[in-house]
This record gives structure tokens, C-alpha cells and sequence, in this order.
């Protein structure tokens, strides 16, 4: 399904007045930004990291809001979290942030404010929040919840990562994409919102050995 962009627009826009608390004088329009960000994430490279991806983000925010302590600043990390993004680049986030530390003071947003974005952002090369992190943690988690969806979900989420990476040999691909199911399926926990950790990690890792299992024939375990 086609996403609306004219929803993640309007979307865009309440963050933005929300995170400025007030409009200052002379704040540009925040709908060029949308605009410029929009097709960042609707470029021709990207089959997972898409328009797509980021609403479903957004939508999983609105779910984990209350365990944020800066929703506004959570929700505007996820839109510049893979602004930029090319599959065969290692920099990815931390373009994105410095992108996010132009744009946001731009707009009128406070440096403090543009510092957290920006940090939330690098947090993604990781997902893993510091204890007590919890806007850290309501981001990662609504990034990871993809691993958490129904059997055709995630078959086809797993589809669309193995499309972004279609210049990497069969052989190759699969040891790298086994080796980084291997790390997610050791770590202590995946989701470090009570949500998350409720409703997604059962299922996320059953995901995770299955497709760990159909790429090398072998348990995850």
C-alpha cells in the first residue's frame, strides 16, 4: 500500500511546532523540510528503508510515546534516522545526524534539543540505549519492531533488505546477514520498553532463527 504522503506531511508538521513549543520570529516553513526529507526517503536505492518504513516508525513512537521523555525529539530522530541512506556506505547515521544538525536550528529548534536529535540518530548504528535512556529506547524500539511482525511481514521485510543489498554475491550475503542475526539473537534483550519487551521480543526472535535456519540450514540457537 502506498504511503500517504500527505499524512507523514502533516505529521511533520505538528512535530516541528511541538518541538519548537512556539513559533520563533522569522521560522522558516517547515513544509520545504518535509519536502526535501520525503524524497530522501523515497529514493530509487532503498526497498526496506523507504517512506514506508519511516510511517511505520512514527506509528510504533505513538505507541511507545508515553515511555519517552521527549516524544517530539524521538519522533523527529526517526525522521532523519536513515535520511541518508545507500546500502553500500558504512557512514549512514552519522550523515543523517549531521544532516539533522543543519536542518533542526534551521527551523528555529533549540541547540539542545538539535544535540538530542542528533544523538538519537548515531544511538541507531547500535540499538543499544544506555540503562535509564528512555527516549533512546522508545527509538530503538520502534526500529527493531519490524522483527516482531507476522511470518509474511517479516518475509517480506527480510526480501526487501536482501533487494537493497542486490550488488552483493548470494554467498556473501548470506554469511553477513547470518552473522548479523547471530548478534541480535545473543543479545540479553531486543526491546527495552516494557511494551516491547511484552509484545515483541517472543516474537522477533522466533523470526530471527527462522530466517537465521533457511539461511544456513541450521538452528539459531
Amino acid at each position: 500500500m502506498p504511503t500517504d504522503t500527505a499524512q507523514l506531511e502533516a505529521r511533520w508538521h505538528a512535530t516541528v511546532e511541538a518541538a519548537r513549543g512556539s513559533t520563533p520570529p522569522g521560522a522558516p516553513d517547515p513544509a520545504p523540510y518535509a519536502t526535501r526529507l520525503l524524497a530522501a526517503w523515497a529514493e530509487p536505492q532503498r526497498r526496506y528503508h523507504t517512506t514506508e518504513h519511516l510511517a511505520a516508525v512514527l506509528d510504533r513512537i505513538d505507541v511507545l510515546a508515553e515511555h519517552a521523555e521527549d516524544p517530539a525529539a524521538v519522533r523527529l530522530a526517526a525522521w532523519f534516522h536513515d535520511a541518508v541512506y545507500r546500502p553500500d556506505r558504512s557512514e549512514n547515521e552519522e550523515r543523517s545526524a549531521a544532516l539533522a544538525e543543519r536542518a533542526l536550528p534551521e527551523l528555529g529548534l533549540a541547540p539542545e534539543l538539535t544535540a538530542e536529535v542528533a544523538r538519537l540518530v548515531r544511538l541507531t548504528v547500535t540499538h543499544d540505549p544506555a540503562p535509564g535512556d528512555r527516549d533512546g529506547e522508545v527509538l530503538c524500539d520502534a526500529d527493531l519492531a519490524v522483527l516482531a511482525g507476522t511470518p509474511e511481514d517479516y518475509a517480506a521485510y527480510a526480501a526487501a533488505v536482501r533487494e537493497e543489498y542486490g550488488f552483493v554475491p548470494d554467498d556473501a550475503f548470506r554469511e553477513g546477514r547470518a552473522a548479523v542475526l547471530r548478534q541480535l539473537l545473543a543479545l540479553p534483550r531486543l526491546f527495552r520498553t516494557p511494551y516491547g519487551t511484552e509484545h515483541w521480543e517472543a516474537t522477533a526472535r522466533r523470526n530471527l532463527a527462522t530466517e537465521l535456519r533457511l539461511l544456513t540450514g541450521h538452528s539459531g540457537e
